[in-house]
């Protein structure tokens, strides 16, 4: 069959909007038609070396158009939202984190599937895809039936595709891995999309003091709005100097969000004993460092992927909790057409939109 999507020809370019051929699903495979998909900074991140040409997009939400011979899951007609693919065999799937699986980059980051072969193709030439489970820059996908989580049909799936990654990692890194005790004091680094995913489930956890950091202060006022009682503009202001006058004894818990190297060191020295900080952005710096003697107190860093989260359990529930009122992060997005992929990458690189989604 044929798909539109948005091909990226070379490292760095823009998007091309262009006819592909698109395999039937294998048997353990699933097809469908994409309703909508957020954009991410992980996309934004691959764009710059992902092997070329490929369809990127992993925040897909739609409707299941065919099934594989062998999938039970889910069937045609059913409403989905997509997220990372796993094997489903080794220890750790089987134990519950499949986020960690032993062959999450071979099923994610090849641009292939792990036999080599790719469902997309351009005038008989393979097209790079299966990024994270799906490539959902793209009116259909075809994707692992471990990546496909049935939802509500009731639920707008306008908003649903950023749930698959930005939402439920910020989410999720707090309510699945850091578990803040209530009035605990929090720091979030970084208030975009997940930045604020995970403002929003510190409050859901009862943080006292949820404190928001950025560059950008139209996400400082969103990130209040969102729920933090503090904020600190670290263009501005001496961070570490205001941390301490928040958090006069150290903060318990914090998420970074922007892989920077500088960042992630400040929020480990805020840090009081025995604190907690979460790793979740991918970001320019390709390593991180601090004084060996930062981490002395009991401090704990952790790297967290896709909020540590079983995505047919934890998504349904994030679901829920927008649905009634208590997670509310469709304020942040901002729609686009499709056609448009492009001007809604630069909004998003510009900071002028808290998510930017495509919608079919």
């Amino acid at each position: 069959m044929r798909a539109t999507a948005a091909l990226l020809k070379g490292a760095g370019e823009p998007f091309t909007i262009t006819e592909l051929d698109l395999e039937e699903p294998r048997p353990d495979e699933v097809l469908v038609r994409v309703a909508s998909a957020g954009i991410c900074g992980t996309d934004l991140e691959f764009a710059t070396f992902f092997p070329t040409p490929a369809v990127l997009g992993h925040e897909g939400a739609g409707i299941v158009e065919r099934v594989g011979s062998q999938v039970s899951s889910v069937k045609t007609g059913d409403h989905v939202a997509m997220s990372f693919a796993s094997c489903g065999s080794c220890s750790l799937c089987l134990t519950g984190s499949p986020a960690y699986c032993r062959q999450f980059d071979v099923l994610n980051f090849a641009g292939t599937r792990p036999d080599g072969t790719t469902a997309l193709s351009l005038d008989g030439t393979a097209v790079n895809g299966h990024f994270l489970g799906q490539s959902s820059f793209a009116s259909h996908v075809v994707a692992p039936a471990r990546a496909v989580v049935p939802i509500d049909p009731s639920i707008d799936l306008r908003h649903v595709g950023p749930f698959g990654c930005g939402f439920q990692t910020g989410a999720g890194g707090v309510l699945n891995v850091l578990h803040p005790e209530p009035g605990s004091t929090i720091a979030i680094f970084g208030a975009g999309a997940v930045g604020a995913a995970a403002i929003i489930a510190a409050g859901l956890s009862g943080c006292g003091t949820i404190v928001a950091v950025d560059v950008n202060e139209a996400k400082l006022t969103a990130a209040r709005g969102f729920g933090a009682t503090h904020v600190v503009n670290s263009k501005t202001t001496d961070v570490a100097k205001a941390l301490a006058e928040i958090a006069p004894h150290g903060l318990g818990y914090a998420i970074d969000t922007t892989g920077r190297e500088d960042v992630l060191r400040t929020g480990v020295e805020a840090l009081g004993p025995l604190g907690r900080i979460g790793v979740i952005g991918i970001g320019p710096s390709e390593s991180m460092s601090f004084k060996w003697r930062s981490v002395l107190n009991g401090r704990t860093v952790t790297g967290i992927i896709a909020g540590s989260s079983l995505p047919r359990v934890f998504l349904p529930k994030l679901l829920d909790l927008h649905a009634a009122g208590k997670f509310p992060v469709d304020r942040m997005i901002s729609y686009f057409p499709f056609a448009q992929i492009n001007e809604a990458v630069c909004a998003v690189k510009r900071g002028d939109v808290g998510k930017a989604v495509l919608t079919f």
